[in-house]
């Protein structure tokens, strides 16, 4: 165990490395929140994903996917639309906004209030999210290594804190793509191992025409077979929709403000598109070989929620001698992604929205770019320290399992606050005050549900929360559009021009300037040579050969990328030299 702990440490020091170096590229609030909207395809893109995916993917999901086989698997597959439909417009579309905080693209469409609102809800609820991230890990971490779960949280959580706190956009963007290269690698490997250990794809298969799991491995459920109705019919095409919807609304427009352009936004969406499908058929295998073949010994785990060790059961199992470090630094790395990018989306509405406002109103002076960024790091600690909070308290009781928790969350407060920003960003013949309008009937069935169980003891399940919590959102929406008539004149020429800026290409060098292409093809290039040159050291460690094949073609999937990165900062460079010359000429 000791050269898993001693992989662990050099993995996080290379990562405050990585953020160290980047955060001199950090001038002013811009460049925290967004990069300064310098980024390329391939590394916004790798963010994408490793901001879609934490350790949760690994606990409570590898837990359904233990429990009842592919079923949860729609929800990754709806990821995967949802990326497609970015790629094909929505990406250049949220970048074309020009804004900085996905407030200010909520302010443009429905106005100050709406900005105001969101922003403080978002400051409340988002940690909430974070929290669970934290959690899962620590679940994840806990199982592996035999920490308290409580000692895990504040621990994995401080770490969060001072790497938070270090980066900006910049750093969290490149330090999720070196994250991603050893999270595919490593969990490819897994997905080898478990097939190979089971027997092959076809006796794989097999076991879903075995009497003990085919009920159970079935795509589509009975109805009562799993608590709350999962995974039935309903089920699948209400969760379906409501992770698509969540994924194409303007709430995730951080995602592409980032990028240089509309094209690289497109770019970004199908390169994400491709690694979520890769990781879709990869991650999952693993949990139900670990049923297969290990169901007994799984469910023996000594963990509140035995299932939800089960990916990291079989990685322990499976993986040689060394390599469990470096997925357990996978694992956290993902969550660190998830939880930072949310974290700095967070900071950023702070320091932009609704600290401006305060100011404004006590009739202070606006602050300096070098006080934005000062009060960007307070208050990144100050979320952190919240989310270390709320993941104690979620950690404390086990009535809720971590898949449940993620997905009553999305259905009571998600669908409510997200039904606005979807309809607003697709349907332009609506007033500024639609978005209080749909908010108020999308709440409804949520705040009925929890009256219904307090009055009646009637439990609501997830897919009905949310299935009716679409139906009023669809009512509200249409009351909206019935509102359009008596709106203002100047307040139609105002969403107007928010379609129309929308829906304006960027022009980067008139609109940003220099460009910062070279820059990241040579600091991920040397991060991931570096990266998978040090993991070749893990050759040394006593393994058999078969092993050792293993750990190599870990090293060499990063090296060979790292190589490859490098090549195109040669090729960038002849080109920007080609290009000075034609200037001067």
């Amino acid at each position: 165990m000791t050269i898993e702990y001693v992989t662990l440490g050099l993995y996080f020091l290379m990562l405050i490395g990585l953020g160290v170096a980047l955060s001199r590229l950090n001038k002013n609030v811009s460049d925290f929140v967004r990069g300064g909207a310098q980024a390329t395809w391939w590394l916004a893109g790798a963010s994408m994903l490793m901001a879609g995916i934490s350790a949760f993917t690994f606990t409570g999901n590898a837990s359904a996917a233990f429990e009842a086989g592919p079923s949860m698997m729609t929800i990754y597959i709806a990821n995967c639309v949802a990326y497609a439909i970015s790629a094909l417009f929505l990406g250049a579309w949220l970048r074309q906004t020009r804004a900085y905080t996905v407030v200010d693209v909520i302010r443009a469409r429905f106005g100050l209030s709406a900005e105001q609102f969101s922003g403080y809800t978002m400051l409340m609820l988002n940690p909430i999210a974070a929290a669970i991230q934290l959690w899962a890990l620590a679940v994840f971490a806990s199982s592996v290594f035999g920490f308290a779960l409580g000692e895990t949280i504040v621990g994995i959580g401080i770490i969060v804190i001072i790497y938070s706190t270090i980066g900006g956009r910049w750093a969290i963007m490149a330090t999720d793509f070196a994250q991603s290269l050893i999270l595919l690698a490593v969990t490819i490997l897994v997905a080898v191992l478990a097939l190979a250990k089971i027997g092959g794809v076809s006796e794989f298969l097999s076991y879903f025409s075995d009497p003990r799991f085919a009920q159970d491995f079935r795509f589509v459920k009975e109805a009562g077979q799993f608590p709350g109705d999962r995974f039935t019919l309903k089920w699948i095409i209400v969760i379906f929709f409501m992770q698509l919807y969540v994924q194409i609304n303007m709430n995730n427009a951080s995602r592409f403000l980032s990028l240089k352009d509309g094209r690289e936004a497109s770019r970004a969406s199908w390169f994400a598109f491709v690694l979520m499908a890769l990781g879709s058929i990869i991650w999952f295998i693993p949990p139900m070989v670990a049923r297969f073949l290990y169901e007994g010994e799984v469910l023996a785990l000594n963990v509140s929620n035995p299932s939800e060790a089960s990916y990291a059961f079989i990685a322990m199992k499976l993986l040689p001698n060394g390599m469990m470090g470096v997925m357990i630094a996978a694992m956290f790395a993902a969550t660190i992604s998830s939880m930072d990018t949310g974290v700095n989306n967070q900071v950023g509405i702070v320091v932009r929205n609704i600290i401006p406002r305060l100011l404004s109103a006590f009739g202070r002076k606006p602050l300096t770019d070098k006080g934005e960024l000062f009060l960007c790091k307070v208050v990144t600690v100050i979320l952190g320290l919240m989310i270390i909070n709320f993941s104690l308290i979620m950690a404390g009781q086990g009535a809720v399992a971590l898949f449940d928790a993620y997905l009553v969350i999305a259905s009571v407060i998600g669908i409510p606050l997200g039904f606005p920003m979807l309809t607003g960003l697709y349907i332009r013949r609506m007033p500024k005050s639609s978005y209080f309008t749909i908010f108020a009937f999308c709440l409804l069935p949520s705040l009925y549900s929890f009256y219904d169980a307090w009055a009646h003891g009637t439990e609501w399940t997830i897919q009905d929360r949310a299935l009716w919590c679409f139906v009023f959102g669809l009512f509200g929406t249409l009351v909206s559009m019935a509102q359009w008539k008596r709106t203002r004149p100047e307040a139609r020429a105002s969403i107007d021009r928010f379609f129309e800026v929308m829906l304006t290409p960027v022009d980067y060098l008139k609109e940003i300037g220099a460009s910062m292409d070279f820059r990241q093809l040579v600091i991920m290039g040397n991060t991931a040579c570096i990266t998978g040159a040090v993991l070749c050291l893990l050759l040394l460690v006593p393994n058999p050969w078969t092993a050792r094949v293993g750990i190599l073609f870990v090293a060499g999937f990063i090296l060979c990328t790292g190589l490859l990165l490098r090549y195109g900062a040669k090729v960038e460079k002849r080109k920007q030299q080609a290009l000075a010359k034609e200037n001067k000429a």
